[in-house]
């Protein structure tokens, strides 16, 4: 029998719903792979789960990380690590869920082999980098590792960022560290996968729906706590999805319509590169309906449907 389940799917798909579902059949813990909801600052606008479901089971690395910090993919893994061992121990089902592919793909294919950066260095590129336009980062990186500059879009900013970190601190460009990886958390034996896929249009519908509910419940006030924190604008948090569309909203350069319809605009785009890489990124992933997750779910660890 696999040791753990891998849910992944675009944003607004009913993943967590699926995932609470099949831990409370099979007496399993959830483990998060989405790498906004490990930030405690923004409950709503990442959806994570209430504190009522959390209560229904345990829930890992859910609001773990204050925003001040960048969470990055080696320390996910750490602790993904950490709860597979101890579940191993335990003997109990685990259920990874999430929108973040890069998680899944270390999970079970390991992680580069790429040292860690001092603080001091991050603090050096980040304090350069300060005033400049996120293109000219991507032209600095290109001059010094062009293969790495040419995977990455010249707006993303925080993986520039990155790069660059890599460059000084070790002399050598990312692109030198990707080949070799660690042993994988996950054999291949040991886990499934499901990737829940809606209907685009049905999806679509959601996303706007669901913004709207999470407006309602008080998203703006929990933004406008992370703005009035003064946290730099290229750490994750403050990319999140709505988040930058809303601080324009409350600087009043924004109407509240145009910053909801930008941030359902910017998801649903999201949402559908979360498609195409699960289409090249994670060929071990069945595909499913979302209503026919929990079922999916069940059977990979050889329950039948009727189970209970």
């Amino acid at each position: 029998m696999i040791r753990a389940l891998l849910i992944a799917g675009p944003t607004a798909s009913g993943k967590s719903g699926v995932a609470l579902k099949l831990a409370e059949r099979l007496g399993g813990r959830i483990v998060n792979a989405d790498s906004m909801q490990v930030y405690r600052d923004l409950r709503l606008l990442t959806a994570r789960p209430s504190e009522a479901e959390t209560r229904r089971a345990g829930h890992l690395l859910y609001g773990e990380i204050d925003g001040a910090e960048n969470f990055s993919v080696g320390r996910w893994l750490e602790r993904a690590r950490a709860a597979i061992a101890e579940a191993r121990q335990a003997d109990t089902p685990l259920i990874f869920v999430g929108g973040t592919g890069l998680y899944f793909r270390v999970l079970t294919e390991g992680l580069s082999d790429i040292p860690r950066v001092p603080e001091a260095v991050r603090t050096q590129v980040r304090a350069e980098a300060e005033g400049l336009a996120t293109p000219a980062l991507h032209d600095r990186l290109a001059a010094a590792d062009p293969l790495t500059a040419a995977r990455l879009r010249p707006s993303d900013r925080q993986r520039l960022l990155r790069a660059l970190e890599i460059i000084v601190a070790t002399g050598r460009p990312l692109a030198s560290f990707q080949g070799a990886r660690d042993a994988p958390a996950l054999q291949a034996d040991e886990w499934a996968g499901l990737f829940l896929a809606p209907e685009r249009d049905a999806l679509n519908r959601r996303v706007g729906e669901r913004f709207a509910v999470m407006l309602r419940e008080g998203a703006l006030d929990e933004v406008a706590a992370l703005a009035a924190r003064g946290l730099d604008p290229a750490l994750p948090v403050r990319r999140a999805h709505g988040v930058p569309h809303l601080i324009a909203h409350l600087d009043r350069r924004l109407s509240l319509e145009e910053a909801s319809e930008r941030a359902i605009n910017d998801t649903r785009r999201y949402a559908k590169r979360q498609f195409t890489w699960a289409r090249h990124q994670m060929p071990g992933f069945r595909w499913v309906a979302p209503e026919a997750g929990e079922a999916a779910g069940a059977e990979a660890f050889g329950f039948s449907a009727s189970h209970r």
